[in-house]
């Protein structure tokens, strides 16, 4: 479980082909001196499980359900990443509820600056539509964010500057792929009431 709070934006030094997938190195110098073999992490919102590390440097395996349901796909050397550690059981939760079970990856259609803040819409696929309501959870790329407002085929987030700053959207542009994770409690709720029908 985690908050969607980002600890640390990590730089990827390789995404190499293993005989199970794939592996993601990183280079996560605060992270890394806090972690252990087998703990998980959130890196950009997806739970992966590390397996191993040396120094700064972290290594994920990635199975192929991952590698085709994330934008993890994607990430080249020097690409930044969002990493947060599982949350402990004396932790605090400051985001919401996050599972690290990517649902989804969508497209950037629009991050402009306003007054300050940014203006972040990112298209939003039909099939997952029912999930996102206005002033409602989601994580993006890790990061708990509130949805300010639903359109037809899309929906927008509003971005603080110290989000930006210390998140990998601060080099996002529209075009980009994210990876989306709807609030777990809008999943429980459509399956209790599909079994009351």
């Amino acid at each position: 479980m985690f908050t969607g709070l980002i600890e640390e934006v990590g730089s990827v030094i390789a995404v190499r082909a293993s005989d199970r997938g794939a592996q993601l190195q990183i280079a996560a110098p605060q992270i890394a001196k806090k972690i252990r073999t087998g703990d998980s992490v959130a890196v950009n919102g997806c739970c992966l499980t590390l397996g191993s590390w040396r120094g700064d440097q972290l290594t994920f395996d990635l199975l192929e359900e991952t590698i085709d349901r994330t934008n993890l796909k994607v990430l080249r050397p020097d690409a930044p990443v969002n990493l947060e550690r599982a949350l402990s059981a004396e932790g605090r939760l400051g985001g919401h509820f996050v599972q690290g079970h990517i649902d989804c990856t969508s497209p950037i259609l629009a991050f402009e600056e306003r007054a300050g803040d940014h203006r972040l819409e990112v298209e939003l696929p039909a099939e997952f539509a029912h999930y996102v309501v206005s002033k409602g959870s989601i994580a993006m790329n890790g990061i708990s964010l509130t949805v300010a407002e639903v359109l037809p085929k899309s929906f927008v987030v509003w971005i603080i500057p110290h989000t930006k700053r210390h998140t990998n959207l601060d080099r996002a542009k529209a075009g980009d792929l994210l990876n989306l994770e709807f609030d777990v409690l809008a999943k429980y709720v459509e399956r209790m009431l599909s079994r009351c029908s």
